[in-house]
């Protein structure tokens, strides 16, 4: 069984859920504030060694047509991040209409449940059954 972490990175916040490669259903974990690149990697590790993953999602936001934009950049030197500061393989999903799928109410954050749709998608598309 891999336990697996899954990150919707955002420039303010970071979602992220937990699932394992069992079960294959994504759970909104956790949602990191903190301002300092510094202080966001000291919030993930602390997750890290709490969860023990095997792997690690992140959710890679393009244009409807598929095109990158800054976002994707960004999000891809997160992923890079993620594997060179822990060393744990991460896997880029296409998050393309994650967000479509939930309902957010003016304030309310919806980070962790839309990491956990990244997960989820993981799961149905790329783990192996």
């Amino acid at each position: 069984m891999e336990t697996v972490l899954a990150f919707d990175f955002g420039l303010k916040r970071i979602g992220v859920a937990i699932g394992n490669s069992l079960l294959k259903q994504g759970q909104p974990l956790a949602v990191i504030t903190s301002a300092t690149n510094d202080a966001r990697f000291a919030d993930i590790e602390a997750l890290i060694r709490e969860w023990q993953p095997q792997r690690c999602v992140v959710g890679l936001p393009t244009h409807p047509d598929g095109t990158e934009h800054e976002m994707t950049a960004r999000c891809r030197r997160f992923a890079n991040q993620l594997h060179g500061r822990f060393g744990l393989p991460v896997v880029l999903v296409d998050e393309r209409y994650s967000s479509a799928v939930l309902s957010q109410r003016r304030g309310e954050v919806i980070d962790d449940a839309a990491a956990a749709i990244i997960l989820q998608q993981y799961f149905d598309e790329y783990a192996e059954s």
